[in-house]
């Protein structure tokens, strides 16, 4: 977990163990940074520095979203997304 982090209301907010979160990063209410399969080891998100995640939107497996991105609310992101 970065600095500068900021979870909007807190609520329903799950983040996998495996998650990376960078700097000034916002994650609205709903918010999942999960998992597609059951694996051990890095199977969560990598999420860049100053992005925004919409409320309900789900990010799921080792997908790395790039900085300054903007994930819509309720999106289900599966594959990588390049920054701006």
């Amino acid at each position: 977990m970065g600095s500068g982090i900021v979870l909007d209301h807190a609520t329903g907010i799950v983040i996998g163990e495996t998650a990376i979160v960078g700097d000034d990063v916002l994650i609205l209410h709903g918010v999942t940074l999960g998992t597609k399969d059951f694996v051990k080891g890095d199977r969560h998100p990598i999420i860049g520095n100053q992005v925004v995640i919409g409320a309900g939107a789900s990010i799921l497996g080792r997908t790395k979203i790039g900085d300054r991105s903007i994930v819509a609310s309720g999106s289900l992101v599966l594959e990588d997304m390049p920054a701006d």
